[in-house]
């Protein structure tokens, strides 16, 4: 799909549901004078457990609507996401397009044990790129990994801190730093929002990378590269779409955002 492309246009983000908030973040300290869009799949999340070609499906669609608005640029701030469409939408869309993926190589490259762990859901660790990115540096370190049922749908809950939260952080945390990982990657964009009480169970001397920021870093350097970085020294605006209930949607929104914000209803895309 050919888009008309002027700097001043926006930038589309999304996830399977609230996480890639983790990642938005990142671009708006990074990019302060962009416009956002940001798209949470929340009817669909996680999206970990869902099939390929739904995922797939939902985000080509996803990204013609963000592009509808007037994108210039799209993040796919699923790591789900990434490995289920990434190709695709790149083979399909000629906006420049910037992807998750887990922080394997910077965890490698920095573990003293020798021992690493990845929390994400299943649907990243079952995906060709994970496949990869495993053989590339599972020679150089050991890699654990642990699929993480529940936690998703904590965040997409708003349940950052619970009882239940907590059990289930300890429950996939302790099996990797019983085998001395001590370097943890989040291989999911809800997980940041979890991140304090992912240290606090871990202990100071475990490393928890995020690779949010390194994304939002890489988005600069594509939209420099593209003649797209807006020249505007405005403060940029924020726009959010949910496929859930906009009701239910607005106060998790709100509270991972920190301002209280209006979701409007993502219409019916596919």
């Amino acid at each position: 799909m050919k888009t008309s492309n002027p700097p001043e246009n926006p930038i589309g983000v999304f996830d399977s549901g609230v996480g890639g908030l983790s990642v938005l973040r990142e671009i708006r300290h990074e990019l302060p004078g962009e416009d956002l869009l940001y798209v949470a799949d929340s009817a669909h999340a996680p999206y970990g457990d869902k099939p390929r070609q739904m995922i797939e499906s939902r985000s080509i669609a996803i990204v013609e609507f963000l592009l509808s608005q007037h994108a210039k640029a799209i993040v796919v701030a699923c790591n789900t996401a990434t490995g289920a469409a990434v190709e695709t939408l790149r083979a399909r869309f000629s906006v420049p397009i910037v992807a998750m993926e887990p922080a394997v190589k910077p965890a490698a490259k920095g573990t003293k044990s020798g021992v690493i762990g990845v929390l994400a859901t299943g649907g990243t660790l079952g995906s060709d790129n994970f496949v990869k990115l495993h053989e590339r540096f599972g020679a150089e370190v050991n890699i654990l990994v642990q699929a993480c049922p529940g936690l998703v749908e904590q965040v997409e809950a708003g349940d950052l801190s619970s009882d239940k939260t907590r059990a289930l952080i300890k429950k996939y945390l302790e099996p990797l730093l019983a085998q001395q990982a001590d370097t943890i990657v989040l291989g999911c964009t809800h997980y940041p929002f979890l991140a304090p009480f992912i240290q606090e169970i871990a202990g100071p001397s475990v490393v928890i990378i995020d690779p949010a920021a390194a994304v939002a870093r890489e988005l600069r350097r594509r939209l420099a590269n593209a003649g797209l970085l807006s020249v505007e020294s405005r403060a940029g605006t924020e726009r959010f779409w949910t496929s859930a209930k906009p009701d239910k949607a607005q106060p998790v929104i709100s509270q991972l955002w920190k301002v209280d914000i209006k979701v409007s209803s993502l219409p019916n895309l596919v």
